[in-house]
């Protein structure tokens, strides 16, 4: 089965005895196994499994725990995530399992596919029958393990620490491990499991809560937000809060001490490249290469426009030419004399010819320079008929001083609106010259005045909007504004509309029904189809005044954003993009770092009805129903906490806080880290399996195939050996 993994395979595998034990610490999180008598396990990696499909070969892999990202990038996971075998610290995914213990016994160097050396497996508190028979049947038939043994990790890790004078032969075992937490009390060095407590509450929750908090907290950085860098962070930055209130009061006050709490990472940033300004031999280079690229365009142009000349000018004289041909042809001849010309007649050689030099006068410039002089000219002169009375004039001059009198009033208009345009041009300038200085004198200022006109103008518009539509507004005995009918809603043109829908209906209603057979009938439909609302007429002075200063609001201040109309269905002018800076690739954490390990103490925060780590001692000291104070107090004075969970920063203390509250004034309580709280499960069970009297705690293959699942089910290890 091919396997995708950077895990060395160990060769050392046929120096060991089939005697010596195989130590495997089948974690939720973690898979750890080794010889039996080693401090250190020899492969660890994470227990889960992905097997994806090659994108060329279309061949399946496995990849166990720990990859290669960079081999990733072959195969298609789309369809296959990670995937556990577990289900709440309980083995239900067996063929999972498979894949997992293949990859483990591969990589601790075995060649074939029998295992020929004990096994030492951990399992949970109170493990299920049928959880426990599966594992003992996949390690008999798939494997040929000779015998097995059933070990739970928190037992050994307090049989570690006790030996090492850590903690005593009573006490209580906490174990905050990745999907559950466990509680087990021990009594002259035994575990009593019917007095054991657990919570499904464990470090996936609060890695998961975390990953949950910033993914909502920054919506745009989830793809930084990776299960194992979410996890990292969990490990570096979270601790538990002593009195979580007092400490989240903290952080809504924004005292120092939160400040120096409040812990950074900074994602990856490039900043933008600035534009640096060109130098002036930059600028004097580029004016250079332009004025060449424009003095060659202008050749160019000068080319063209002489040779368009040339070309009309021979034109011209070809067709004076022939203009002069023909005044020496009888005019019955002349079609035939221009029949191989091209031309009809006579008069169309003519037109040529003034579209001929009128094209020329054109290319030379001759009719811009013409046409400068009329205007220069006095009007007067120009319009010769205006003054001269019409009794005077014979018909064609009457014709042209009417002719006349037309032009130089449209000329006259455009004067009238040329110097009007101007005149508003220059009180336009004025105006802002003004605004200007006042913005530069006091700007706070003039950006409130802006505000407060904006609002008044605004609220203007709105007002008068409102009143057209509603047609005013009826009150009532007390003051208030009542209900309007159905009239006094519609507008000037809604209600004209009506009358002619009136109109038409009771005139068609009188008798025979003719709509349609005259024509001035039809000329209802265009009444009635004719928009007079307000949307089409020209903006008033108030409308385009608004429009100026909310222009200038945006300019002035950033955070300005126009208000939505009344009755307008758009809505409000989204804020324009800045650029992004570095701090926008800053991670904040403040309350994140003690508000999700609160969950071990709180598991309601997530919707588990369940106890906290601190209540679970209580709970676990009334299950054991000894009512003996004196082995109470021997148990509180020996708490070992182990397990993944427990090397958050100030657990121990939030314990001991905890317990202290569920036991009399004055009994002593002892909590205890254990010394390495992650490893130390597989070095208690590797320093038992190396003992002489191990073999007594195991069933071998012959047992499990005579006995069966009833003596699985009585089965339990003794720790004492």
């Amino acid at each position: 089965m091919p396997f995708i993994s950077k895990i060395e395979r160990q060769s050392d595998y046929n120096r060991f005895s089939s005697s010596t034990p195989i130590v495997i610490d089948n974690g939720a999180s973690y898979f750890r196994i080794g010889w039996a008598g080693e401090a250190e396990p020899r492969v660890v990696f994470r227990n889960i499994v992905q097997r994806p499909r090659h994108k060329a070969t279309g061949e399946t892999v496995t990849i166990v725990g720990d990859h290669d990202p960079a081999l990733l990038k072959y195969f298609d996971c789309t369809r296959s995530g990670p995937r556990s075998a577990f289900d709440s610290d309980v083995v239900f995914q067996f063929e999972i399992m498979e894949y997992i213990l293949d990859f483990a016994f591969d990589r601790m160097g075995a060649t074939g596919s029998e295992i020929d050396h004990p096994i030492l497996i951990t399992e949970c508190v109170c493990n299920p029958v049928q959880s426990r028979s599966k594992m003992a049947e996949l390690l008999f038939e798939t494997y040929g393990v000779p015998s097995i043994a059933f070990g739970v990790d928190a037992s050994f890790s307090y049989k570690y620490n006790q030996q090492r004078s850590v903690c005593d032969k009573d006490g209580l075992a906490m174990c905050p491990g990745f999907a559950t937490t466990h509680v087990i009390p021990f009594v002259d060095g035994e575990p009593i499991y019917k007095g054991s407590c657990r919570t499904n509450i464990g470090g996936f929750h609060v890695t998961d809560y975390l990953k949950q908090l910033l993914s909502l907290k920054y919506p745009y950085h989830l793809a930084r937000f990776t299960w194992e860098k979410v996890e990292d962070l969990k490990m570096e930055h979270c601790y538990v809060a002593q009195d979580y209130v007092s400490e989240a009061r903290l952080f809504q006050k924004g005292a120092k001490e939160a400040d120096e709490k409040t812990k950074m990472w900074q994602l990856p940033w490039v900043p933008p490249p600035v534009e640096e300004p060109p130098s002036e031999e930059e600028i004097a280079r580029k004016a250079a290469i332009r004025e060449k690229q424009g003095q060659r365009l202008r050749e160019m142009a000068e080319a063209k426009r002489s040779s368009k000349i040339n070309e009309l000018e021979n034109e011209l004289r070809g067709l004076e030419f022939l203009l002069n041909q023909l005044g020496h042809v009888q005019e019955s001849d002349v079609p035939s004399f221009l029949a191989e010309t091209g031309y009809v007649s006579r008069q169309e050689v003519e037109s040529a010819r003034n579209k001929n030099m009128q094209s020329l006068r054109k290319a030379k410039g001759e009719e811009k320079s013409e046409q400068a002089e009329i205007e220069k000219t006095d009007p007067n002169e120009k319009y010769t008929l205006i003054n001269v009375p019409d009794d005077m004039l014979t018909t064609e001059q009457l014709f042209e001083k009417r002719k006349q009198l037309s032009i130089k009033s449209m000329s006259d208009g455009r004067q009238r609106l040329k110097q009007k345009r101007q005149e508003e041009e220059q009180e336009r300038g004025r105006k802002q010259q003004l605004e200007e200085e006042r913005r530069l004198a006091n700007p706070e200022l003039y950006v409130e005045q802006l505000r407060a006109s904006y609002n008044d103008l605004s609220e203007k518009l709105n007002q008068r909007k409102r009143l057209k539509t509603n047609g005013g507004s009826s009150t009532n005995g007390n003051g208030l504004a009542g209900s309007v009918g159905r009239g006094e809603r519609l507008n000037a043109a809604q209600r004209e509309r009506m009358r002619l829908l009136t109109t038409a209906a009771f005139d068609r209603g009188k008798g025979e029904d003719t709509f349609g057979a005259k024509d001035e009938d039809w000329q209802l439909y265009k009444l009635m189809s004719k928009d007079n609302d307000d949307d089409d007429e020209e903006p008033d002075e108030d409308s385009v005044e608004l429009a100026r200063i909310t222009s200038r609001l945006q300019e002035l201040d950033p955070t300005f954003v126009p208000k939505v109309e009344t009755g307008s269905s758009q809505p409000a002018e989204v804020p324009r993009v800045r650029p992004l800076t570095k701090e926008d690739f800053q991670i904040v954490f403040g309350i994140e770092r003690f508000r999700c390990p609160e969950i071990l103490f709180s598991p309601n925060w997530i919707g588990v009805d369940q106890v906290g780590l601190d209540e679970m001692a209580g709970v676990s000291m009334r299950r054991l129903s000894c009512n003996d104070e004196r082995l109470e107090e021997r148990m509180t004075n020996s708490i070992l906490v182990t397990g993944g969970s427990s090397r958050f920063p100030g657990i121990i203390e939030r314990l001991e806080a905890g317990i202290r509250m569920i036991r009399p004034c004055g009994s002593p309580i002892k909590i205890i880290r254990a010394l390495d709280p992650v490893m130390d499960a597989w070095r208690g069970a590797s320093a038992y399996a190396s003992t002489p009297g191990f073999h007594t705690q195991t069933f071998t293959r012959m047992d499990y195939y005579e006995k069966g699942e009833d003596w699985l089910r009585n089965y339990q290890l003794k720790y004492s050996l």
